[in-house]
């Protein structure tokens, strides 16, 4: 089966060729924008479903409906009209603007949602132009009609966008006619009665509840993404976009009030709630209005047809979608078709399940969910790019920030109003989907805002932080900065620093290269990049200087007033250490008060299994008290937990005291220890011994890697003869003071 999957994949990738720009296929903004957006704004709503409005909430619900739905259709308008003049708009529509602001992740995750809820619509449409079908033709089964419109539908768009467009001039004409002849039948003419009635301000909502009515009622004004859908079919999105969707949105919102009026005069509410095609009724040429039912729907059909498969096109240029190079993929006309081909089932798919499921009534709450979180990203990107007051956010149509802070209030408190349920699993959707194209690590050919937004929270944050108290003991975790001459060092303790780092640390590497000998540390961008990907933030500083100490304290002593300043020295103890080097660099690090870690790796067992760590702790009386810090025994506490924890290893507390007395002292003291230090009680060990230091080393099991103070005044002779007793890998850790392992 996979085999022949492979072959029809492989088929159709031969077929079609990599998408390229359509030149000669490009649309304006009347035929591209505007037009689209009309015709699908005033489509199936307006004809089969705005006099059930009325008659559910009366005039005045229905005029609340109408001015609700459009206060978060026109926000979104303007929204998108900004950020399009700010940007280059691709193709994609929605897609494109929300991508190149905050990512492909969050494009992405919004957009497949969005391209199915555009795929769905073809099926609202379809069923719109199939009850005016059955009006005109009643014995004919519902199935047969939905499925041939569906077929006709479906043929045009495969033949072609152009195609497609021609039709929509047509269309139009024909929508004008029915809206004019609507018009006429308000007059008492020919034997009409015209407008008559006195319009009910309030209805009793008889079908359902005012958010429901106002679910049923919103696909009306979603055709301000049918323009936006085809951006990449444009020849100037960035002025077509603005220009076409606003004018379409303001003109439809006037002919929606209008009919609102319209039908509260011609017909009484109980009329308008059980007759869909009362438009036809009551209209002067009853014909027109059928025509214009049938026409404003099959064009709606017809463009949501096309616009679609354009954002799984785009979806898959991006590689966001499985099988993403066949989508990609268009003819020589531009035209793409295997994107067209899955949106096609996947309508053909909705059909069947909506007919028996309830047709059109029941398709719309689903689409107006998914809608409504498009428009609220729209209106997210346009916020946050308002709040960060970046430069390179310039629009030439620049709009005030409660516009859009209006747009996406407005649009969640409905989808939580409308149905909680339901909101909740389209964000729960939305969420997965933006989890699982986050780890897919996707590379957009543009740059986005999120590096700047992050920035201006941590400038926000480190603003708060200075006006409060210092309490490094409650916030510290370990931001290691290791001083390098060679990248062969830092490769030979990268599983150290990365076993301390995870998951939440950070690692700043100082290569410090003669003049001129630049080229010695190119590898270790490599390993900075490891560690990177293994998720831990990592910065690299590249110093040309003659002098290794010099140059790491010069470093130390600018990060000192970094905000996000290292607070621990890494020191790998090499053969050639130098004792007056190294006693120099402990001693600014202490001044600087930074913790100070020096790895002693064991040249053949390096760390060996990873299971075992013994931290050894010098005795503690004769008061045997323990406060809130430990004498230099803090940072090898936290650095022996960070350990267990990445290594799912064990800890053993090991401690020397002079005499048997002092045992039963130092068992309380580390037991009490565990528990206020919250260490892994089912693997942390105790172990006191009666002895001398170096005797007693050799009396706990060989430890993949053991833990010691390191004095002020360190002996690299003495750390040395250590190391070759416990026949180990050893660090040896000299506090900073702001650690706390009793925090």
């Amino acid at each position: 089966m996979i085999s022949n999957l492979q072959q029809l994949l492989s088929g159709l990738h031969h077929r079609f060729r990599p998408a390229q720009p359509a030149g000669d296929a490009k649309f304006g903004t009347f035929a591209g924008v505007f037009v689209p957006t009309v015709l699908t704004i005033l489509g199936a709503i307006m004809y089969l479903r705005l006099g059930w409005v009325v008659g559910n909430a009366g005039l005045g619900g229905a005029i609340l409906i109408i001015l609700l739905a459009h206060v978060i259709t026109i926000t979104t308008g303007l929204a998108v009209a900004s950020i399009a003049t700010n940007i280059r708009v691709g193709a994609g529509g929605a897609f494109s603007l929300i991508s190149q602001s905050l990512g492909l992740e969050v494009g992405g995750s919004v957009s497949m949602p969005l391209y199915l809820a555009q795929g769905v619509s073809v099926a609202l449409y379809v069923f719109a132009v199939s009850e005016g079908i059955l009006r005109l033709l009643p014995a004919v089964p519902e199935a047969v009609v939905v499925l041939l419109v569906f077929a006709f539908v479906f043929a045009i768009a495969y033949g072609s966008a152009r195609l497609a467009s021609r039709i929509q001039f047509i269309i139009l004409a024909v929508v004008a006619l029915s809206l004019f002849s609507a018009f006429l039948g308000s007059f008492a003419i020919a034997g009409r009665a015209g407008m008559v009635h006195t319009p009910t301000l309030l209805g009793s909502f008889p079908d359902g509840n005012f958010w429901y009515i106002f679910a049923v009622f919103f696909p009306a004004v979603t055709g301000v993404m049918a323009g936006i859908g085809l951006s990449g079919s444009l020849k100037d999105p960035r002025s077509s976009i603005p220009k076409g969707t606003m004018g379409g949105i303001l003109i439809t919102m006037a002919i929606y009030l209008a009919l609102a009026y319209w039908f509260s005069r011609v017909a009484t509410p109980a009329e308008m709630v059980s007759n869909f095609t009362l438009m036809v009724d009551k209209a002067f040429w009853g014909w027109a209005v059928m025509a214009g039912l049938l026409g404003a729907n099959f064009s709606a059909a017809l463009v949501s047809m096309v616009a679609a498969p354009r954002v799984m096109q785009a979806l898959g240029q991006h590689r966001i979608l499985p099988f993403s190079q066949l989508f990609a993929q268009e003819t020589a006309a531009g035209e793409p078709r295997p994107a067209l081909l899955v949106t096609g089932l996947i309508v053909l798919v909705t059909l069947i399940l909506a007919l028996f499921s309830g047709g059109l009534n029941a398709i719309a709450p689903f689409l107006t969910m998914f809608f409504l979180i498009t428009y609220a990203m729209l209106n997210a990107v346009v916020l946050i790019e308002q709040t960060l007051g970046m430069v390179s956010f310039r629009p030439t149509l620049a709009i005030p920030r409660f516009v859009p802070a209006v747009g996406l209030l407005g649009c969640v408190f409905t989808m939580f109003v409308i149905n909680p349920i339901f909101s909740l699993l389209a964000v729960t959707v939305t969420l997965s989907i933006y989890g699982y194209l986050l780890r897919r690590q996707l590379r957009a050919p543009w740059e986005d805002v999120r590096s700047g937004l992050f920035l201006v929270l941590a400038e926000w944050a480190a603003e708060r932080v200075s006006r409060m108290p210092p309490s490094p003991e409650r916030t510290w975790r370990p931001h290691l900065l290791a001083p390098v001459r060679s990248p062969q060092i830092l490769t030979g303790a990268y599983r150290f620093m990365q076993a301390i780092a995870v998951p939440h640390g950070a690692v700043h590497v100082l290569g410090i290269h003669p003049p001129d000998e630049q080229e010695k540390l190119t590898d270790l961008s490599l390993l900075t990049q490891a560690f990177t990907q293994d998720g831990i933030f990592t910065r690299l500083t590249l110093l040309a200087h003659d002098d290794f100490v010099e140059g790491t304290r010069t470093t130390l002593e600018v990060l000192r007033s970094n905000y996000f300043r290292p607070n621990i020295l890494f020191l790998p103890l090499l053969a050639d250490n130098n004792q007056a080097e190294l006693e120099k660099l402990l001693q600014r690090a202490l001044a600087y008060r930074i913790g100070i870690v020096l790895l002693a790796r064991h040249p053949v067992m390096a760390l060996g299994r990873e299971q075992l760590i013994n931290v050894w702790m010098r005795e503690q009386g004769p008061d045997w008290q323990l406060g809130l810090r430990l004498s230099n025994l803090d940072l090898s506490v936290l650095l022996a937990y960070r350990l267990s924890q990445s290594w799912r290893g064990r800890i053993n507390l090991c401690m020397t005291v002079a005499d048997e007395a002092n045992s039963d002292h130092a068992r309380r003291f580390l037991q009490e220890l565990v528990v206020l230090a919250r260490l892994p009680r089912s693997r942390t060990t105790i172990t006191v011994l009666v002895g001398g230091f170096r005797q007693t080393l050799t009396q706990v099991p060989r430890a993949d890697l053991s833990i010691f103070g390191l004095p002020a005044q360190p002996d690299l002779q003495f750390i040395q003869e250590i190391v070759d007793i416990v026949d180990g890998s050893c660090i040896f850790v000299r506090d900073s003071g702001d650690e706390s392992a009793l925090a």
